[in-house]
């Protein structure tokens, strides 16, 4: 049994367990399919009441939000990626507008991740083409970074080095990036992917390795130490996967999320599925662990739901 939440007139495109609060859970939703109209930001409590997920905040945008990430220096506040190439800061303890707000990217802005080992920037990633570096107390980006050919879907802190971090895109490769590199060049370019990269995520247990997803309906497993190729795949499958996900307990479970409108938890050794959550009924495009209680999961849908719900057996 899943706890829920219904975005009613928002699709969910991301969701994100709170790093510093138990039962906080966020949402990044737009209408419309986020073609075009408002967005909405939808902070719950997974302390279920008889209806479900407690609504705990919202704020509405003026276009479409695409992703969002908690802040790791500050319990109240995360940030916003929006259609109008704006990324926004709030704090939820606060009603009205956001708290910081900054207009940079030229196009939509798909991505965004806290650096959780430094906790004082993060990243951005836009259909422009660029990822810029953000530290919430300056008015402008510190540094921007160019070298993928169209759209920038997602940009992953490294689990072991503070100053890298890896970026997927619409050019079908992966690429390995340093925010110390003088020329904000890729330290590396990773290809074998036969479409659009979508999605990526680092293994905290074994920080050399990533994961990612494509529109060619295959997910990798890579090893920065072997750019020449994945160390493993999985697919091809029916439908593409949207998001990926490491589980925070264990180095063995991966979270995925796409457009056959489930979610799935994989064992990476076997490459067999052990869980899906089958309970939408729209592409799922959001998914994430819970940092506090193992095999705890949320996924947000087009369905207009958000879902929190336990996978058995992922601890270790």
């Amino acid at each position: 049994m899943s706890a829920r939440y219904r975005t009613t007139g928002f699709k969910g495109y991301a969701v994100k367990f709170s790093p510093f609060a138990d039962s906080l859970v966020a949402a990044a939703t737009s209408a419309n399919f986020g073609l075009v109209g408002n967005g909405r930001l939808c902070v719950m409590s997974t302390r279920a009441g008889p209806s479900g997920l407690q609504p705990r905040q919202q704020y509405d945008t003026q276009d479409g939000l695409f992703d969002l990430s908690w802040s790791e220096s500050h319990e109240n506040q995360l940030v916003t990626a929006s259609g109008d190439g704006s990324v926004r800061l709030w704090d939820i303890t606060l009603n009205a507008l956001p708290v910081a707000k900054w207009q940079e990217h030229k196009r939509e802005v798909m991505s965004l991740e806290w650096n959780y080992v430094s906790k004082s920037t993060f990243l951005s990633s836009s259909w422009d083409g660029s990822v810029k570096l953000w530290n919430p107390a300056t008015p402008h980006s510190l540094r921007t970074f160019e070298g993928h050919t169209g759209c920038v879907y997602t940009s992953a802190w490294s689990p072991r080095h503070s100053d890298q971090f890896a970026t997927c895109g619409e050019d079908k490769t992966v690429k390995l990036w340093s925010v110390n590199d003088p020329h904000a060049k890729p330290l590396a370019s990773f290809g074998g992917h036969m479409d659009q990269v979508l999605s990526l995520d680092w293994n905290k247990y074994s920080p050399n390795m990533f994961v990612t997803s494509s529109v060619d309906r295959t997910i990798k497993i890579w090893d920065v130490r072997n750019p020449r190729g994945q160390v493993s795949m999985f697919g091809p499958f029916e439908f593409s996967v949207r998001r990926v996900k490491f589980s925070p307990f264990s180095p063995n479970y991966l979270a995925t999320a796409g457009y056959d409108m489930s979610a799935s938890v994989w064992d990476v050794r076997t490459g067999a599925v052990i869980f899906v959550h089958d309970a939408h009924s729209e592409f799922v495009f959001g998914v994430d662990w819970s940092l506090f209680h193992p095999g705890q999961m949320a996924t947000c849908s087009w369905d207009e739901q958000v879902h929190v719900f336990n996978v058995p057996g992922t601890q270790s």
